[in-house]
């Protein structure tokens, strides 16, 4: 009887392990299954020449954003965002590869095509850099860009590599503006065919195309989408009702067309999240920001209606004081459960590209990267970088062309040859190189950015042991970025 009972527990002893090990086979495969949906759709939305505080939820007292002021509310809003440059072609090479955009080549402003002395119209994203969108391929992602290219000067050209030779499935773009102005712009590709005059506003022609686009797409593949409006870049138009809306707390008509197209573009992001949020809401990470800071009034003869504000910064548009590269910052993700609030520590541009890596699941690639992933930011609410951000802008308006921030602090210089100020270079070529490379870091300057956002007061006497410290690794990070920097060689 004692062994027979005996046989019986042991039998029930080996169905109970034999379930165990069916129950733990079967969390396996949930787990599995987890991480296999776990890709996010990433968008990003960039603005051009936006304010740092443009933004009602970035201080401006008169401009209604009430989209982007709710995605900043309920996701975490970046104090501390830098663009890759304080100007276009550059801030957007730097975002699409997460590379200094000298490293690539592209150091300023990319013209359309002329013949130049230096090459600058000759400049464009060479067809060797990784990209975001080509990065995502890589593992599953389909690709999307609407709104502004500008990575080029050869636009819809067989002559340099167009968006669809970096990783973009479906395009509709513009070289640069959108012409003659935001309302019924011309000068629109589709995916290598000209598109014509289109009725409406820029900023709503790009988010209809972003929903057609998500609308046609028939598989469940995660997908990323760059949407580049143009404004609030001059030629400005916006729609005449918000203007009326603004003329009353406005200097002139101008100011509040102005106004009035920050709001257009703010209408133009609440459609899309709209969308998003009914059909990818459980799963989709969004990141807004814009590619440099505001235009200065009257800079050109078109910046007529350049009334954008740096907030408290000091500096404008191509500058390296904060204003010219420290714009809004928000990311959110829809679906998931991450950190939420303000967050005042350094992000950049640059981290996009090795972030989205890390969400992915796909490869970095093999070259040099100055981003970081700021995943543990989404994660705990923390992130701190490792190495410093740098930025060379030799056609800077402000005398201190090279800049860096390390944590808290900041460092400026200015490049001396002969004892002169190195005059302002649009690229780096086979016929300045041995005078760029010449040039000395001088006449430095130390903020303390957490208690002097403005940049007011000096410290470079006054904390002589910090200033000592930063300065050289200034030097160091300086001579490493110019060593690495891509040299364009003139034709013939």
């Amino acid at each position: 009887m004692m062994n027979k009972l005996k046989y019986v527990l042991l039998i029930i002893l080996v169905i109970s392990i034999s379930c165990k090990s069916k129950q733990t086979s079967k969390s396996d495969v949930k787990i599995t299954i987890k991480e296999s949906v776990k890709q996010p759709n990433i968008i990003v939305i960039l603005c051009d020449d936006l304010g740092y505080g443009d933004l009602g939820s970035f201080g401006h007292p008169i401009i209604k954003t009430e989209n982007l002021d709710k995605l900043a509310s309920s996701g975490i809003k970046l104090t501390n965002f830098y663009s890759a440059a304080p100007v276009c072609s550059p801030s957007r090479v730097g975002l699409l590869t997460g590379r200094s955009p000298n490293r690539a080549g592209v150091y300023d402003f990319i013209p359309g095509h002329k013949k130049s002395e230096d090459n600058r119209d000759l400049v464009h994203l060479q067809a060797h850099e990784e990209t975001i969108p080509a990065m995502l391929k890589s593992v599953g992602y389909e690709t999307c860009l609407v709104g502004k290219w500008h990575c080029s000067s050869q636009f819809n050209s067989d002559k340099q590599p167009q968006p669809n030779d970096f990783g973009f499935d479906h395009w509709m773009a513009t070289h640069n503006n959108a012409s003659p102005s935001h309302k019924n712009p011309k000068n629109f590709i589709r995916n290598g065919v000209a598109v014509g005059e289109m009725e409406g506003f820029s900023s709503q022609i790009v988010v209809t195309e972003a929903i057609d686009w998500l609308n046609k797409k028939d598989t469940d593949k995660p997908f990323f989408l760059e949407v580049a409006f143009h404004e609030p870049h001059e030629s400005i138009a916006s729609p005449e009702d918000l203007v009326q809306k603004y003329l009353p707390q406005s200097k002139n008509r101008e100011q509040a067309e102005y106004f009035a197209n920050v709001e257009n573009m703010d209408i133009a992001v609440g459609r899309l999240i709209e969308y998003i949020e009914k059909n990818y809401g459980e799963n989709t990470l969004i990141v807004f920001s814009s590619d440099n800071g505001p235009e200065t009034l009257n800079r050109h003869p078109k910046a007529k209606h350049s009334y954008g504000s740096p907030g408290e910064l000091k500096g404008m548009k191509l500058w390296t004081n904060e204003a010219g590269f420290r714009v809004p910052g928000i990311v959110k993700w829809l679906g998931k459960e991450t950190y939420t609030g303000t967050f005042d520590k350094v992000v950049s541009a640059l981290d996009f590209l090795p972030t989205f890596a890390e969400l992915s699941g796909a490869k970095l690639p093999n070259r040099k990267l100055d981003g970081e992933s700021f995943n543990s930011l989404l994660n705990t609410g923390n992130f701190d970088r490792t190495t410093p951000l740098i930025w060379a802008f030799y056609d800077a308006l402000n005398e201190r062309r090279v800049a860096m921030r390390m944590g808290d602090w900041k460092i400026m210089g200015r490049l001396e040859v002969d004892d002169k100020t190195l005059p302002n270079i649009h690229n780096l070529y086979d016929g300045n190189e041995a005078f760029v490379k010449s040039a000395k870091l001088t006449d430095f300057q130390l903020f303390n950015m957490k208690e002097d956002q403005k940049e007011l007061q000096d410290l470079s006497l006054k904390e002589l042991e910090v200033f000592n410290e930063i300065k050289k690794e200034f030097e160091i990070q300086y001579k490493e970025l110019l060593d690495g920097s891509h040299v364009w060689v003139r034709e013939n």
